[in-house]
C-alpha cells in the first residue's frame, strides 16, 4: 500500500506559492508519510527534473506529469512513465501555449529552479491559459508520448463534469480525480489528491493505493485496476 499525493504545483505554477520549491515540497511529503508525488504544473514540465532529483534524495517515488487546460477550458492530469516521455509532451504542448507573455504581478510568477532550490531563471510564457488544443487533440497528445490521462477535480472549477457536464464515454478513462466524500462515479475508479499550491495543504497520510511500486500505480492509473 502507498500513500499518494498526484497533483501538486510547484513554483512554476503562477498561481503556486514561490515557496513550493523542489526542497520544501519533498521535505514536506516525506514529513506528512507519503510514499509516491506527482508533480503536475500547469502546461509545463519545467521543474521535472528538479523535483525527479530532490524525490529521490527524500526516498520518494515520484510521476512526472503536468496540469494541461483544453481549449474547452477542461483540465486533464498527465501522467508518465519516465522524465523522457514527460519532457517530449511538455516540449509538444509548448506550441500550444496562449500567445501572450505572464504579467508577474497579475498571474504570478513562474519560477524555475533546480533539485537545491536555486533559481534557474523564470518562464515568461502564459501557463495560465488554455490551449490551443480540443479536448481530443489534448488526450492524443498525451498518449502519444505514452502518458496517461485522468481528469482533474471533475466536479468544480475547470472538472470535465463541472464544465461539460459529463465524462465522454469514447475518451477511455478508467480513473478521475475526485474530492473526498464525492458521489461515486458509475464504472471510473477515483483519485483524492490535494491539488496543493501551497506547503499546508499537500496531502497527509491519509490516501492509499493497493500497489507495491510505481508501476503498480500507473497501471491503476492507466487501466482502473491494482496489482498488490
Amino acid at each position: 500500500m502507498l500513500y499518494y499525493d498526484l497533483h501538486i504545483h510547484s513554483c512554476l505554477s503562477p498561481c503556486a506559492q514561490d515557496d513550493m520549491t523542489p526542497q520544501n515540497v519533498c521535505g514536506m511529503a516525506r514529513l506528512k508519510g507519503l510514499d509516491v508525488i506527482a508533480l503536475t504544473d500547469h502546461n509545463s514540465g519545467g521543474n521535472l527534473v528538479a523535483f525527479s532529483k530532490a524525490a529521490w534524495e527524500y526516498g520518494l517515488l515520484f510521476i512526472p506529469g503536468m496540469e494541461l487546460c483544453t481549449a474547452e477550458e477542461v483540465h486533464i492530469l498527465a501522467y508518465f512513465q519516465n522524465l523522457d516521455d514527460a519532457l517530449l509532451a511538455s516540449e509538444a504542448v509548448r506550441s500550444h501555449l496562449p500567445k501572450k507573455k505572464n504579467k508577474p504581478d497579475f498571474f504570478g510568477r513562474q519560477l524555475l529552479v533546480d533539485e537545491k532550490d536555486q533559481p534557474c531563471g523564470e518562464e515568461d510564457a502564459l501557463l495560465i491559459g488554455a490551449l490551443d488544443l480540443s479536448l481530443e487533440e489534448t488526450l492524443a497528445l498525451i498518449r502519444s508520448c505514452s502518458g496517461i490521462a485522468v481528469p482533474a477535480h471533475v466536479n468544480r472549477g475547470y472538472g470535465m463534469i463541472y464544465t461539460l457536464g459529463f465524462i465522454p464515454q469514447q475518451a477511455g478513462f478508467k480513473v478521475v480525480e475526485q474530492g473526498v466524500g464525492e458521489a461515486p462515479i458509475k464504472g471510473m475508479k477515483c483519485i483524492h489528491n490535494s491539488d496543493a499550491h501551497d506547503l499546508g495543504a499537500i496531502s497527509e497520510r491519509e490516501n492509499a493505493l493497493l500497489a507495491d511500486d510505481l508501476d503498480g500505480v500507473l497501471t491503476f492509473l492507466r487501466e482502473g485496476r491494482t496489482t498488490a
